[in-house]
């Protein structure tokens, strides 16, 4: 199969789809491998190393979208990218249909089969290719909050540990899965004062067995919700529910109730975000102001740390994308169900039940495409 890569065109994400180790071992199983030029370099991977793992290197994107049967990318299709997109080809990224509807009609307009990271399982129920970003997205969530609660950014000039003699930021991390814990792992490292919410008390019971001490945490209810964040220094929004649209946690009526200059950082932006007066941000211009609270909704925060996300994601996808070329994806997904929760769209068909109901756009079962 030929197997192409275009270099990444949203606004300051230098993420690669493939790194040069994955182009290698997708060469070694008999695959070609079209990269576009300059692809990597936002992640510290140049032309030569690719060229070295055996792959070709392409002056445009339009050379890849024409020449290849799949494509490996990091972000979604962007609008100017969509329209290269043709029929029978396979489109394997990040994808966050439920709060995009323009991308959603252009994906099944192209007649493209699409396969979204963010909704491929594992045996335990996680999300496997979602989970290294959730990881990095976590452990960054404080460091952009407390970027964002500096006086000069329009924060409250609280700094997280505090000193002695001054108490520590308050933070309330919503949600305890992959985001939310490595988020108050990482808030509590610097010296918060953290709260998790969550409505898993089994998740709860394993939080506090393993960090103890380390933060609190406390059952997710509205009015739980409402009381903590009017203390709050900083809140983070960590909650997923898989290839749906977050729910919105906080209204906007409810940031009158919090500290003037406090921060709401917004994991979930990339599914519409928790907050009701979130919209996506870039790291050229990440935060904003509404009614005195500061927001940071940056829809791709990993991108900031390329190297290490890159790396991260590769490791987690490239098993995936070597079973897809290999196999197809028919087989491939015949073969691992895992891999086609995967599946999104096909053939102008949407399959992915949660997308549909966020977009009123009739779903079909995955599992009929495969006969």
């Amino acid at each position: 199969m030929k197997i192409g890569c275009p270099k990444e065109i949203k606004p300051q994400e230098f993420r690669v789809g493939m790194t040069p180790n994955a182009a290698g071992e997708a060469v070694a199983r008999g695959h070609e491998v079209i990269i576009e030029t300059g692809a990597g370099m936002g992640s510290g991977f140049d032309n030569d190393a690719y060229v070295a793992a055996g792959a070709r290197i392409v002056d445009t994107a339009e050379e890849v979208f024409a020449t290849v049967d799949m494509i490996v990318k990091v972000k979604e299709p962007q609008a100017v990218e969509r329209k290269m997109l043709r029929e029978g080809q396979l489109l394997f990224t990040y994808l966050h249909l439920a709060p995009d509807p323009d991308q959603t009609h252009d994906l099944l307009e192209s007649g493209c089969t699409a396969i979204a990271y963010e909704t491929v399982t594992d045996a335990n129920g996680g999300l496997p290719l979602l989970a290294p970003m959730s990881e990095v997205a976590g452990r960054l969530a404080p460091q952009v909050g407390s970027w964002t609660l500096q006086k000069a950014n329009g924060g409250r000039g609280v700094l997280m540990g505090g000193v002695p003699g001054v108490g520590p930021a308050k933070v309330i991390v919503i949600g305890g899965g992959v985001v939310g814990t490595h988020a108050a792992k990482i808030a509590a490292g610097m010296g918060a004062d953290v709260t998790v919410l969550d409505r898993s008390l089994p998740r709860l019971r394993y939080l506090d067995d393993v960090f103890g001490g380390t933060f609190k945490n406390q059952y997710s209810t509205a009015g739980a919700t409402a009381e903590l964040i009017q203390d709050a220094d900083l809140v983070i929004g960590a909650v997923l529910i898989p290839g749906a649209a977050a729910p919105k946690l906080i209204s906007r009526a409810q940031l009158s109730t919090m500290k003037p200059g406090a921060a709401l950082v917004d994991v979930a932006i990339d599914q519409g975000g928790c907050f009701e007066t979130s919209k996506a941000t870039t790291h050229a211009d990440p935060v904003y102001e509404v009614d005195g609270i500061m927001h940071y909704c940056v829809a791709n925060m990993p991108g900031a740390v390329a190297r290490t996300s890159t790396i991260a994601l590769g490791n987690a996808t490239m098993p995936f994308m070597l079973s897809l070329a290999s196999k197809g994806w028919k087989q491939a997904c015949k073969d691992d169900a895992h891999l086609l929760a995967g599946l999104n769209v096909h053939a102008g068909k949407l399959t992915y039940e949660a997308v549909g109901t966020a977009l009123n756009i009739d779903s079909v079962d995955p599992a009929t495409l495969l006969n």
